[in-house]
């Protein structure tokens, strides 16, 4: 893997353009009754003729056998390493809602949940409940002080909301409360470094405030919290690769995850489609762009294997607005693999594409996880991504004499 520091010595700006489609959760398994996964049952004709003008691979966006995180994922994406240039979740929840992080606050993701009569959690996402009772509950939760700390709570979209505590005093270094999965206790949050104990103390107390001022609230009568974290300083995307990079991505997270990265965050709307149009609209001011497709990450960890493939064919009907700009380079990829059959994120590496006037087709004609498997690219790190997509859109200078 190229380091950051070389790609930045030898990339240079330039008036080619790259699109990156981060389709989330775009990996999947194999139904028993079928033998195809999502991407394999969907109709997706656009990111077939694509594919086959392109050359493919699978990539794995922290290493084999290691089940990513979305912001792992994502960073990975961007080139970053996703081991050394870690970001908690809270962080980024806090600037995809454009929050205001003061230098010595303390951001935690947090999930409205359920838990049953005997303490168990029986929903880690209380029903997906709208975003609009969860900003009622979130203002039953915001504006406490405990032990001089103030706790600010703000929702986010559905059953995700932020808390930053803002006090001095106050460090990163605890664990989180979420168990990330069902039938057992939320987790006490615990110092993991010596200096954490009082922050770990208040987030307790706060959690168990929580807990009984929702407890007439189901099935968002608990909080689960995870990420706790300050914001990091990264080099930007525009230091490291010469480029005026913009994001379209609906979901707040993946928007604070562009503003770390140094991305412009553009307006725009929920579905692939409009989406696209967003694209196309700001075709001209920039020279790379992200663009996150969610809802198939959703329908994965819901275990719905149809719907994910319904978004599937909505993104590929979406991609005639793409390949109509005629961009110098398109990526199609995903962060990370969200198997219907597990409901959750997996290790399993996920499909790549990618195309440029210069690249060389390996004879995969169907986007999939069995034909991606045997295309010129291999299998490879999704840090390596980025660096191909600079080459092939003519943005790096030679290395050495």
């Amino acid at each position: 893997m190229a380091s950051l520091e070389l790609v930045r010595q030898i990339s240079r700006a330039s008036a080619s353009k790259i699109v990156l489609i981060a389709i989330d959760g775009l990996g999947g398994l194999p139904l028993t009754e079928t033998g195809k996964t999502e991407l394999e049952t969907a109709n997706t004709p656009n990111l077939d003729a694509l594919a086959a003008r392109s050359v493919c691979g699978l990539s794995d966006l922290v290493g084999a056998g290691i089940t990513p995180g979305s912001a792992p994922g994502h960073l990975a994406l961007f080139g970053y390493d996703p081991v050394s240039c870690l970001i908690g979740r809270g962080v980024l929840e806090a600037l995809g809602i454009d929050f205001a992080l003061g230098p010595d606050d303390i951001a935690a993701r947090g999930n409205l949940c359920t838990v049953d009569e005997n303490g168990l959690v029986s929903d880690r996402r209380a029903g997906r409940i709208t975003t609009d009772k969860n900003q009622v509950l979130c203002r039953l939760l915001d504006g406490q002080e405990i032990d001089g700390v103030r706790i600010i709570v703000r929702p986010v979209k559905e059953h995700r909301l932020v808390v930053i505590f803002r006090g001095s005093g106050l460090s990163a270094g605890v664990s989180d409360s979420d168990p990330q999965q069902t039938g057992v206790v939320p987790k006490e949050v615990i110092a993991v470094k010596p200096e954490a104990s009082r922050t770990a103390s208040i987030a307790n107390r706060f959690v168990a405030r929580a807990k009984a001022v929702l407890a007439d609230h189901y099935p968002a009568n608990m909080v689960l919290l995870r990420g706790f974290s300050r914001r990091p300083e990264l080099p930007t995307m525009t230091d490291i690769y010469k480029l005026k990079p913009a994001a379209i991505a609906s979901y707040p997270m993946y928007r604070g995850l562009a503003r770390v990265a140094g991305m412009k965050v553009l307006d725009t709307g929920t579905t692939p489609e409009e989406e696209m149009e967003t694209l196309k609209q700001n075709f001209k001011n920039h020279d790379f762009f992200f663009v996150h497709i969610k809802d198939t990450d959703s329908a994965g960890e819901d275990g719905d294997f149809y719907r994910k493939v319904d978004v599937l064919e909505q993104v590929d009907r979406a991609l005639d607005k793409v390949i109509s700009l005629e961009p110098d380079v398109i990526v199609v990829t995903g962060d990370h693999s969200t198997p219907a059959l597990l409901k959750g994120h997996s290790w399993h590496p996920v499909p790549v594409l990618l195309y440029s006037h210069w690249c060389r087709p390996d004879g995969v004609s169907r986007f999939s996880e069995s034909a991606c498997i045997s295309g010129g690219l291999g299998r490879m790190a999704a840090t390596e991504i980025m660096p191909l997509a600079m080459a092939n859109a003519l943005k790096l200078d030679k290395f050495g004499a």
